[in-house]
C-alpha cells in the first residue's frame, strides 16, 4: 500500500490540512509526477477522495488531497465559509507546496477536481502555464445553467439569507449557514433527487463534513463561470461528464471540453454522484489513470 501521512501547508495565513500519498520505493532520478486534489461543494478530503488517491499513488504518482480553509481539518473562521477566490488560492498554495517536495518533478504536476472543484481546477490552470495536466470530473462549469435547475423559491431564500449573512459579517456576527443538500422540496443549495442519497453514499469514515455553507456565497455564486476560461488552459484537460447528472448540467461540461485547446472528453451514462462509487468509479479511475500516464509518465 502507498504511504499516507498527515501534512499541512500555508494558505492565506492559515494552515490547510492534507493527506500526502507517496508510492512505495525510492523516487527515480528527476522525481515522480504528482497530483493535487480537493473536493467539491462543501465536501471534505474524506468523501471518497482517498479511494482515487490510493489508485493514483499505487500507479506511481505522489498525491496531495487537501481540505480548503474553513472546512474539514483545515484552519479558518468562520467555519463553512465557501469563498471561491480563497479556494482558488488554496489550490495555488497546494501546488506551491507539492512543487517544493523532495522527490517530485515540478514539471509534471496535475490538478484534479470534482463537481465544484472541477471548475476550480480549470480556473487555476488557466492562470498557471506550468500545470502539466488537468482532470475535471462531473464539473461545475457555469452558474447560469446550474442555477436554472434550482427551484425559484430556493433561489429567493438563498439570496435573502446571503444578504443577512453578509450584513452579519460586517457587524462581526457568526456566519449564517444554509444547508448544502436536502431532499426534493426542501431548502438547500442542492435538492435534486440524487443529491441527498449521493452525499450519504460518499461519506468517509470519521468525516468532518457538515451540511451547511455560509449563505453569503449566494451573492457571488451567479457570477462564477469557470468554464469560460477553458480556452486559456494550455495543459491537456480531461473532462469526465455524467450524462444523467441532475446537479451540474452535462451540456456545459461538453462545451468546455470542446473549448479547451487540448481538451479530451469522456462521457458516462450515470448520475452526478454515481461516479464516486462502484463500477462507475472503477471505469472512471481507469480512464483518468490512462490520461495521466499518457501526459505525465
Amino acid at each position: 500500500m502507498p504511504e499516507r501521512s498527515e501534512v499541512t501547508f500555508p494558505s492565506g495565513g492559515l494552515r490547510c490540512a492534507a493527506y500526502l500519498y507517496r508510492p512505495d520505493g525510492a523516487a527515480p532520478d528527476g522525481g515522480r509526477p504528482a497530483i493535487v486534489m480537493a473536493h467539491g461543494f462543501s465536501a471534505t478530503r474524506d468523501e471518497r477522495l482517498p479511494a482515487y488517491a490510493e489508485r493514483f499513488a499505487a500507479a506511481g504518482f505522489v498525491v496531495l488531497v487537501f481540505d480548503y480553509r474553513h472546512f474539514g481539518a483545515s484552519e479558518g473562521e468562520p467555519r463553512q465559509l465557501l469563498d471561491i477566490a480563497e479556494q482558488h488560492e488554496d489550490y495555488r498554495a497546494a501546488l506551491a507546496y507539492v512543487r517544493g517536495l523532495e522527490g517530485v518533478d515540478r514539471r509534471r504536476i496535475a490538478l484534479w477536481g470534482s463537481s465544484f472543484s472541477g471548475g476550480h481546477v480549470v480556473a487555476v490552470a488557466a492562470g498557471d502555464p506550468e500545470v502539466a495536466a488537468v482532470v475535471s470530473q462531473a464539473p461545475y462549469v457555469d452558474s447560469i445553467p446550474t442555477l436554472r435547475e434550482v427551484p425559484l423559491r430556493n433561489l429567493l431564500r438563498m439570496s435573502a439569507a446571503g444578504v443577512r449573512d453578509q450584513l452579519g459579517a460586517l457587524l462581526g456576527r457568526d456566519a449564517h449557514l444554509i444547508p448544502a443538500v436536502a431532499p426534493p422540496g426542501g431548502f438547500a443549495v442542492m435538492t435534486a433527487p440524487e443529491a441527498e442519497p449521493g452525499f450519504a453514499a460518499i461519506q468517509g469514515e470519521g468525516t468532518r463534513w457538515q451540511n451547511g455553507v455560509a449563505a453569503r456565497l449566494a451573492l457571488k455564486l451567479p457570477l462564477y463561470r469557470p468554464g469560460r476560461k477553458a480556452g486559456r488552459v494550455q495543459a491537456p484537460l480531461l473532462v469526465c461528464v455524467c450524462d444523467e447528472d441532475q446537479t451540474t448540467p452535462p451540456a456545459a461540461a461538453v462545451r468546455m471540453a470542446a473549448a479547451a485547446p487540448r481538451g479530451e472528453l469522456v462521457r458516462y451514462p450515470i448520475g452526478h454522484f454515481d461516479i464516486y462509487v462502484g463500477d462507475a468509479f472503477e471505469r472512471t479511475v481507469a480512464d483518468q489513470l490512462e490520461f495521466l500516464r499518457r501526459h505525465l509518465a
